[in-house]
């Protein structure tokens, strides 16, 4: 599957991991500050989106050859630059959305940021917010976890299954501690840190949404 790469203007500390998904990426979309991250990587994006209050230094419109498309914003928006950037990859490309450099920095942006994986404008697209050993990607009926044994997985309930803003848990396999016929509440940390038995793992909700969290390596990460 073809993939659209998003960059926002979080932490990105090392980019060997990147290099492969920009080889083969359909298209590469910078939300305004994030245009550092793709000009560290030795290239320009297709798309530079938002109200360019934070380009990197030294890099103005002007800058900006005609090969990379220019959509700006006013800095008095509802939306945010990454949430714009992503809602236009949705509309203009097909491929699965990756989300990178969407951590760091500060925390209501940050949280702000994750929380875009359940933006309704985004509920018909694949949309994985990634790390370089993390991926993260919501979950409203049910998904493949390919990894390898040991590998940790977290369920986090995101609303919309129980009273309480919880999800209720169909069944899972491949996981250590199996959830079946139960419910995640919202708030408690009861879903962090199970463990792949197997190189993958599946998990099916029978109402709610979660944020399903992978991260590679196991119990040294």
């Amino acid at each position: 599957m073809m993939t659209v790469l998003v960059f926002a203007n979080g932490d990105l500390p090392e980019t060997a991991w990147v290099r492969p998904l920009l080889a083969q990426a359909e298209a590469v979309i910078a939300a305004d500050g994030g245009l550092a991250h793709v000009l560290a990587l030795g290239r320009w994006p297709d798309v530079v989106i938002g109200d360019m209050d934070s380009l990197p230094a030294g890099v103005g419109l002007a800058q900006i050859p005609a090969g990379t498309r220019l959509v700006t914003y006013p800095q008095a928006k509802d939306e945010t630059d990454l949430e714009l950037a992503l809602l236009y990859a949705a509309e203009h490309y097909q491929g699965e959305i990756l989300l990178l450099a969407a951590l760091g920095g500060r925390l209501d942006q940050m949280l702000a940021n994750v929380l875009l994986l359940a933006h309704p404008g985004l509920a018909a697209r694949p949309v994985t917010l990634v790390t370089a050993f993390q991926r993260a990607w919501l979950v409203s009926k049910q998904t493949t976890i390919r990894g390898a044994a040991g590998d940790r997985v977290s369920l986090i309930p995101l609303g919309g299954g129980t009273p309480d803003g919880g999800a209720q848990i169909a069944a899972t396999t491949g996981l250590r501690w199996p959830l079946v016929n139960d419910n995640l509440a919202f708030g408690p940390a009861r879903g962090i840190s199970n463990e792949m038995t197997a190189d993958e793992a599946t998990v099916r909700l029978r109402s709610g949404r979660v944020l399903c969290v992978h991260t590679s390596g196991g119990w040294d990460r």
